[in-house]
């Protein structure tokens, strides 16, 4: 759906995309209507049909050599899938129950932070959004009773305005002891140079090492009982050092996009979770996560956001651009803190996709996967004990994942030159594994989507597809949601160089991948 033509219908239409999503999440078969039974029976008896009446080809001898990797990738695959599928559930069945339990007792007990420190930044944001997340955190701020300052990062009098007229129109109930509003308007460009405005402005007007400071976007809105099921968290748990919350989506763009994001946050939350029962997380999203305070008097970690950087034998010293969750996540991790997950927390993020449906989904994987190769190197070299070896083992298997990913489909379609047959065992297959793999994510949805299985492959392939091309162009990033920015497009013939070696390297290692393949299925000569 696109977004409505006027602030008052937008704003209509967001309050009913919210009433809808903030109710209790549906169990079990609540999530499962008549109508998409029927379509899941039919869908699995064309696959059942596909398998046992068309000829199967993975059996043949000429391929049965290609049928014995893809079935140890399979397996390998499928397995930590698995693996992570039941950490998710020891963490939601045993391991939450009590930590929840913990945080409400101190909560009633009447615990509370000193003060809270909301560090907010926004970029020409529609004013009906803008409205709503500030409408959210002044309910919170009325409801708890926590002295706050709200410290809002901008880049012009737009959207202070904005900010400040509701302020004066919906917050005058409340005192200026209990909630104060800062504005810092950024003098250089990008949201790291204005997180890293606000977190010095906190540490000039004074804070105590055990407040706590949310970090969140100016597009994502509070949802019930947020600040109590987060704060008293670190209430409960003295070495608890930061946390990250829930997520739903709510999207102004095509259908199919908005089934794809559904589908990304219902796999955040089986991955986040699996995470959590190490200690550990592998971001601490922007949109919304709160840390101790003690760690914003640190001068490291504030430049660690403000002028992260990567030291490259290519491209030399460059600035991150986005990914500032990504930075507070590895600086954490040297610091060996305790992080966590909070699945009953949530947060609404709005997604406004106004270009090419496809083209947003390919610039969203080039900006994660770039934060997430950039940083992933680093996290790796501290090795399994300071990250936790589960923890560190994911951010590997995150760099293997993507060339292991390619080799089901590129040795299908080199095995189709063979026998055209054998991709269309292939194609049933993957529409068979997709769907075994999706009725585990459904348990992590509010509703059932018969559109993700299609999806989840598209996003696996692209997704994989997108990492090799990052993982030797580092420097390059862009980021469509702040004024359209870009890093590593310098001109000259040093850059044309750079990104000539760059090209030169991805197309000899795509080539390799794909000749060591061919060759292993005979369709190439193998070198004597």
């Amino acid at each position: 759906m696109s977004m409505p033509g006027s602030e008052y219908a937008f704003d209509k239409d967001l309050t009913a995309r919210l009433r809808g999503l903030t109710g209790p999440a549906p169990r079990g078969l609540q999530r499962w209507s008549a109508g998409k039974i029927f379509c899941l029976l039919v869908f699995a008896q064309i696959i059942f049909f596909l398998l046992f009446a068309v000829p199967n080809r993975f059996f043949e001898p000429g391929v049965m050599h290609i049928t014995v990797v893809l079935a140890t990738l399979g397996i390998w695959r499928f397995g930590w899938w698995f693996t992570h599928a039941v950490r998710a559930e020891i963490y939601r069945r045993l391991r939450w129950p009590g930590m929840r339990a913990e945080a409400e007792a101190v909560w009633k007990s009447g615990w509370r932070p000193r003060r809270l420190h909301i560090q907010m930044t926004t970029y020409y944001e529609e004013p009906a959004i803008t409205k709503r997340v500030i409408g959210s955190i002044l309910g919170q701020i009325r409801r708890e009773q926590i002295p706050t300052t709200i410290y809002v990062g901008t880049g012009s009098a737009y959207d202070e305005l904005i900010i400040r007229s509701f302020m004066e129109t919906h917050a005058q109930d409340i005192p200026d002891d209990l909630a104060e509003l800062v504005f810092l308007r950024q003098n250089q460009p990008g949201k790291r140079m204005a997180i890293g405005m606000i977190l010095r402005s906190i540490n000039r007007n004074g804070v105590d090492p055990d407040d706590l400071v949310i970090f969140m976007d100016g597009d994502a809105l509070f949802g019930n009982d947020v600040l109590e099921k987060t704060l008293s968290m670190f209430g409960a748990d003295p070495e608890l050092q930061a946390l990250t919350t829930d997520e739903e989506v709510i999207c102004y763009g095509p259908k199919w996009i908005g089934a794809w994001l559904n589908m990304r946050f219902a796999q955040r939350r089986l991955a986040m979770q699996s995470h959590a029962l190490s200690g550990k997380v592998l971001t601490l999203t922007g949109r919304m996560s709160v840390f101790r305070a003690q760690h914003m008097r640190s001068e490291r970690f504030i430049r660690t956001i403000e002028a992260d950087h990567l030291d490259h034998w290519l491209w030399g010293r460059f600035r991150f651009l986005s990914g500032d969750d990504k930075s507070t996540w590895y600086h954490m991790l040297t610091c060996g803190a305790k992080m966590t997950y909070v699945p009953d927390a949530t947060v609404y993020t709005i997604e406004v996709i106004k270009e090419n449906g496809l083209e947003r989904m390919v610039q969203n994987f080039r900006r994660w996967s770039g934060n997430m190769l950039r940083n992933g190197s680093r996290a790796i070299a501290l090795g399994p004990r300071k990250v936790n070896p589960f923890i560190w083992w994911c951010v590997v298997d995150q760099r293997i994942a993507m060339w292991t990913m390619m080799v089901s489909p590129t040795l299908a379609i080199l095995a189709a030159l063979q026998d055209p047959f054998y991709l269309w065992s292939c194609l049933i297959w993957v529409a068979f594994s997709r769907l075994v793999l999706c009725l585990f994510l459904f348990r992590y949805s509010r509703e059932v989507d018969l559109s993700w299985p299609f999806i989840l492959y598209l996003n696996q392939v692209i997704n994989a597809s997108v990492k090799i091309f990052m993982i030797f162009h580092l420097s390059k990033q862009k980021w469509s949601n702040r004024g359209n920015q870009t890093a590593g497009s310098a001109m000259g013939w040093v850059a044309r160089l750079q990104s000539a070696i760059a090209k030169a390297q991805l197309v000899v290692s795509v080539s390799t991948f794909i000749t060591v393949l061919a060759m292993y299925i005979g369709l190439l000569p193998t070198p004597i």
